[in-house]
Protein backbone atom coordinates (compact mmCIF):
# COMPACT_ATOMS: atom_id res chain seq x y z
CA UNK A 1 0.00 0.00 0.00
CA UNK A 2 1.02 3.41 -0.78
CA UNK A 3 2.37 5.65 2.09
CA UNK A 4 -0.17 8.13 3.37
CA UNK A 5 1.23 11.51 3.88
CA UNK A 6 0.55 13.10 7.35
CA UNK A 7 -2.35 15.78 6.90
CA UNK A 8 -1.01 19.06 6.81
CA UNK A 9 -1.42 21.67 9.80
CA UNK A 10 -3.74 24.02 9.01
CA UNK A 11 -2.92 27.39 10.93
CA UNK A 12 -4.85 28.34 13.94
CA UNK A 13 -7.90 30.38 13.59
CA UNK A 14 -7.10 34.04 14.77
CA UNK A 15 -8.50 34.96 17.93
CA UNK A 16 -12.13 36.75 18.06
CA UNK A 17 -11.74 40.73 18.33
CA UNK A 18 -8.03 40.24 16.99
CA UNK A 19 -7.51 42.97 14.24
CA UNK A 20 -5.42 41.82 11.83
CA UNK A 21 -2.44 44.07 11.08
CA UNK A 22 -3.02 45.79 7.69
CA UNK A 23 0.07 44.45 5.32
CA UNK A 24 2.71 46.70 4.75
CA UNK A 25 3.09 49.61 2.12
CA UNK A 26 5.39 49.55 -0.44
CA UNK A 27 7.96 52.09 -0.58
CA UNK A 28 6.57 55.46 -1.78
CA UNK A 29 7.56 57.32 -5.02
CA UNK A 30 11.23 58.52 -4.71
CA UNK A 31 11.34 62.25 -2.87
CA UNK A 32 7.46 61.77 -1.61
CA UNK A 33 8.44 62.89 1.99
CA UNK A 34 10.37 65.78 0.96
CA UNK A 35 7.83 67.21 -1.59
CA UNK A 36 4.93 66.20 1.21
CA UNK A 37 6.78 68.67 3.86
CA UNK A 38 7.39 71.39 0.98
CA UNK A 39 3.50 71.47 0.14
CA UNK A 40 2.45 71.59 3.69
CA UNK A 41 4.81 74.34 4.35
CA UNK A 42 3.80 76.19 0.80
CA UNK A 43 0.13 75.55 0.85
CA UNK A 44 -0.01 76.87 4.82
CA UNK A 45 1.21 80.17 3.77
CA UNK A 46 -1.93 80.56 1.38
CA UNK A 47 -5.18 78.43 3.16
CA UNK A 48 -6.60 77.86 6.50
CA UNK A 49 -6.87 75.35 8.27
CA UNK A 50 -10.55 74.94 8.01
CA UNK A 51 -13.21 73.68 5.88
CA UNK A 52 -15.72 75.58 4.02
CA UNK A 53 -18.57 74.54 5.77
CA UNK A 54 -20.74 76.56 8.19
CA UNK A 55 -20.89 74.55 11.46
CA UNK A 56 -20.85 75.48 15.05
CA UNK A 57 -21.04 72.36 17.23
CA UNK A 58 -19.85 68.77 16.03
CA UNK A 59 -23.27 68.03 15.81
CA UNK A 60 -23.64 70.63 12.71
CA UNK A 61 -20.56 69.34 11.41
CA UNK A 62 -21.39 65.54 11.60
CA UNK A 63 -24.87 66.86 9.73
CA UNK A 64 -23.22 69.15 7.35
CA UNK A 65 -20.89 66.95 5.76
CA UNK A 66 -23.30 64.24 5.12
CA UNK A 67 -25.20 66.27 3.19
CA UNK A 68 -22.43 67.92 1.37
CA UNK A 69 -22.19 64.61 -0.71
CA UNK A 70 -21.97 65.14 -4.24
CA UNK A 71 -22.85 68.57 -4.13
CA UNK A 72 -21.00 71.93 -3.29
CA UNK A 73 -20.26 73.47 0.49
CA UNK A 74 -22.22 76.49 -0.99
CA UNK A 75 -24.90 74.55 -1.38
CA UNK A 76 -24.82 73.06 1.91
CA UNK A 77 -25.03 76.62 3.75
CA UNK A 78 -27.33 78.44 2.23
CA UNK A 79 -29.78 75.11 3.76
CA UNK A 80 -28.22 74.42 7.16
CA UNK A 81 -29.05 77.30 9.08
CA UNK A 82 -32.85 77.11 8.59
CA UNK A 83 -32.22 73.44 9.04
CA UNK A 84 -30.47 73.80 12.16
CA UNK A 85 -32.64 76.23 13.43
CA UNK A 86 -35.44 73.79 13.14
CA UNK A 87 -34.11 71.14 14.96
CA UNK A 88 -31.20 72.09 16.95
CA UNK A 89 -29.99 68.96 18.86
CA UNK A 90 -29.80 65.42 17.63
CA UNK A 91 -33.09 64.72 19.65
CA UNK A 92 -34.90 66.99 17.91
CA UNK A 93 -33.55 65.55 14.42
CA UNK A 94 -34.25 62.29 15.51
CA UNK A 95 -38.34 62.79 15.94
CA UNK A 96 -38.55 65.23 12.75
CA UNK A 97 -41.03 64.60 10.15
CA UNK A 98 -39.11 63.21 7.21
CA UNK A 99 -41.20 65.19 4.44
CA UNK A 100 -40.66 68.60 6.60
CA UNK A 101 -36.62 67.76 6.24
CA UNK A 102 -36.69 67.11 2.46
CA UNK A 103 -38.26 70.34 1.88
CA UNK A 104 -35.78 72.12 3.79
CA UNK A 105 -32.94 70.19 2.23
CA UNK A 106 -33.77 69.78 -1.30
CA UNK A 107 -31.20 72.49 -3.14
CA UNK A 108 -28.41 69.72 -2.12
CA UNK A 109 -29.20 66.92 -4.18
CA UNK A 110 -30.45 63.21 -3.41
CA UNK A 111 -32.44 64.89 -0.67
CA UNK A 112 -34.48 61.56 -0.19
CA UNK A 113 -31.28 59.77 0.74
CA UNK A 114 -29.95 62.11 2.96
CA UNK A 115 -32.93 62.80 4.79
CA UNK A 116 -32.92 58.87 5.58
CA UNK A 117 -29.16 59.33 6.60
CA UNK A 118 -29.20 62.11 8.58
CA UNK A 119 -32.39 61.22 10.65
CA UNK A 120 -31.11 58.25 10.98
CA UNK A 121 -28.07 59.07 12.23
CA UNK A 122 -29.27 61.46 14.72
CA UNK A 123 -31.21 58.54 16.24
CA UNK A 124 -27.95 56.77 16.61
CA UNK A 125 -26.57 59.67 18.57
CA UNK A 126 -29.48 59.65 20.26
CA UNK A 127 -29.61 55.88 21.25
CA UNK A 128 -25.81 55.07 21.43
CA UNK A 129 -24.49 57.99 22.73
CA UNK A 130 -26.69 60.27 24.14
CA UNK A 131 -27.25 62.45 21.75
CA UNK A 132 -23.73 63.39 21.40
CA UNK A 133 -20.94 63.24 18.43
CA UNK A 134 -18.38 60.44 19.33
CA UNK A 135 -14.97 61.81 19.13
CA UNK A 136 -12.96 57.95 18.18
CA UNK A 137 -13.12 57.20 14.59
CA UNK A 138 -14.17 53.39 14.64
CA UNK A 139 -17.33 54.86 16.52
CA UNK A 140 -18.46 57.83 13.36
CA UNK A 141 -18.05 55.34 10.72
CA UNK A 142 -20.79 53.26 11.75
CA UNK A 143 -23.01 56.09 11.62
CA UNK A 144 -24.92 56.76 8.26
CA UNK A 145 -24.10 58.42 6.05
CA UNK A 146 -20.68 58.89 7.29
CA UNK A 147 -17.23 57.26 5.68
CA UNK A 148 -13.70 57.60 6.72
CA UNK A 149 -12.78 60.47 4.92
CA UNK A 150 -16.00 62.57 6.74
CA UNK A 151 -15.12 60.86 10.09
CA UNK A 152 -11.54 62.25 9.62
CA UNK A 153 -12.89 65.53 8.81
CA UNK A 154 -14.94 65.46 12.11
CA UNK A 155 -12.38 64.78 14.16
CA UNK A 156 -9.97 67.24 13.03
CA UNK A 157 -12.59 70.28 12.40
CA UNK A 158 -14.21 69.81 15.18
CA UNK A 159 -12.27 67.96 18.11
CA UNK A 160 -8.93 69.14 16.83
CA UNK A 161 -7.87 65.30 16.79
CA UNK A 162 -5.59 64.91 13.95
CA UNK A 163 -7.18 62.89 10.61
CA UNK A 164 -6.20 62.61 7.23
CA UNK A 165 -9.32 62.69 4.96
CA UNK A 166 -9.03 61.80 1.50
CA UNK A 167 -11.45 62.94 -0.94
CA UNK A 168 -11.42 63.09 -4.74
CA UNK A 169 -9.25 66.38 -4.74
CA UNK A 170 -6.97 64.61 -1.57
CA UNK A 171 -6.87 61.68 -4.38
CA UNK A 172 -5.97 63.66 -7.23
CA UNK A 173 -3.01 66.12 -5.75
CA UNK A 174 -1.19 63.63 -3.97
CA UNK A 175 -0.99 61.35 -7.15
CA UNK A 176 0.48 64.65 -9.11
CA UNK A 177 2.34 65.60 -6.94
CA UNK A 178 4.21 62.36 -6.56
CA UNK A 179 3.58 61.71 -2.62
CA UNK A 180 1.53 58.30 -3.95
CA UNK A 181 1.00 55.95 -6.53
CA UNK A 182 -2.08 54.40 -5.99
CA UNK A 183 -5.80 56.09 -5.90
CA UNK A 184 -7.05 53.79 -2.77
CA UNK A 185 -8.05 56.40 -0.24
CA UNK A 186 -7.26 54.05 2.81
CA UNK A 187 -3.39 53.55 1.21
CA UNK A 188 -3.15 57.34 0.61
CA UNK A 189 -4.21 57.69 4.53
CA UNK A 190 -1.50 56.03 5.32
CA UNK A 191 1.40 56.80 3.05
CA UNK A 192 0.67 60.72 3.88
CA UNK A 193 0.59 60.19 7.23
CA UNK A 194 3.48 58.63 7.94
CA UNK A 195 5.39 61.35 5.75
CA UNK A 196 3.82 64.40 7.63
CA UNK A 197 4.15 64.85 11.66
CA UNK A 198 0.47 64.31 13.09
CA UNK A 199 -0.07 67.75 13.81
CA UNK A 200 -0.34 68.60 10.32
CA UNK A 201 -2.61 65.95 9.30
CA UNK A 202 -5.85 67.75 9.29
CA UNK A 203 -4.79 70.75 8.00
CA UNK A 204 -2.41 68.99 5.23
CA UNK A 205 -5.73 67.66 3.79
CA UNK A 206 -7.87 70.41 4.08
CA UNK A 207 -5.61 72.73 2.58
CA UNK A 208 -5.15 69.76 -0.58
CA UNK A 209 -9.05 70.23 -1.09
CA UNK A 210 -8.86 73.91 -1.35
CA UNK A 211 -5.46 73.77 -3.70
CA UNK A 212 -7.57 71.34 -5.65
CA UNK A 213 -11.18 73.16 -5.75
CA UNK A 214 -9.87 76.46 -6.59
CA UNK A 215 -5.93 75.58 -8.82
CA UNK A 216 -5.01 72.12 -9.27
CA UNK A 217 -8.54 71.63 -10.66
CA UNK A 218 -9.26 68.10 -12.95
CA UNK A 219 -9.15 68.85 -15.95
CA UNK A 220 -7.33 71.92 -16.52
CA UNK A 221 -4.91 72.64 -13.82
CA UNK A 222 -3.70 75.92 -13.43
CA UNK A 223 -0.14 74.67 -13.09
CA UNK A 224 0.83 78.75 -13.74
CA UNK A 225 -0.52 79.81 -10.94
CA UNK A 226 0.52 76.94 -8.49
CA UNK A 227 2.81 77.67 -5.65
CA UNK A 228 3.76 74.07 -6.03
CA UNK A 229 5.00 74.42 -9.83
CA UNK A 230 8.77 73.89 -9.04
CA UNK A 231 9.07 70.62 -7.62
CA UNK A 232 5.70 68.78 -8.81
CA UNK A 233 6.07 66.33 -11.51
CA UNK A 234 3.13 67.11 -13.39
CA UNK A 235 3.67 70.04 -13.73
CA UNK A 236 3.02 71.37 -17.45
CA UNK A 237 4.97 74.73 -16.77
CA UNK A 238 8.39 75.67 -16.54
CA UNK A 239 8.80 76.28 -12.38
CA UNK A 240 8.96 80.34 -11.19
CA UNK A 241 10.34 79.36 -7.96
CA UNK A 242 13.66 77.82 -6.61
CA UNK A 243 14.39 74.31 -6.81
CA UNK A 244 12.92 72.15 -3.40
CA UNK A 245 16.25 71.73 -1.34
CA UNK A 246 16.59 67.90 -0.29
CA UNK A 247 15.07 67.23 3.29
CA UNK A 248 16.70 64.70 5.40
Amino acid sequence: MPERKPPAKRKPAPKPGRKRKPAPLPPPPRGARSRALEADERLRDIYPAATELDHGSPFEMLIATILSAQTTDRSVNLVTPKLFQRYPTAADLAAADPAEVEQLIKPTGFFRAKTRSIISAARQLVERYGGEVPARLDELVTLPGIGRKTANVILGVAFDIPGFAVDTHVTRLTNRLGLVATRDPVKIERYVTKMVPPREWTGFSLRLILHGRRVCVARRPRCEECVLNDFCPSSSVRPRRASLTRRT
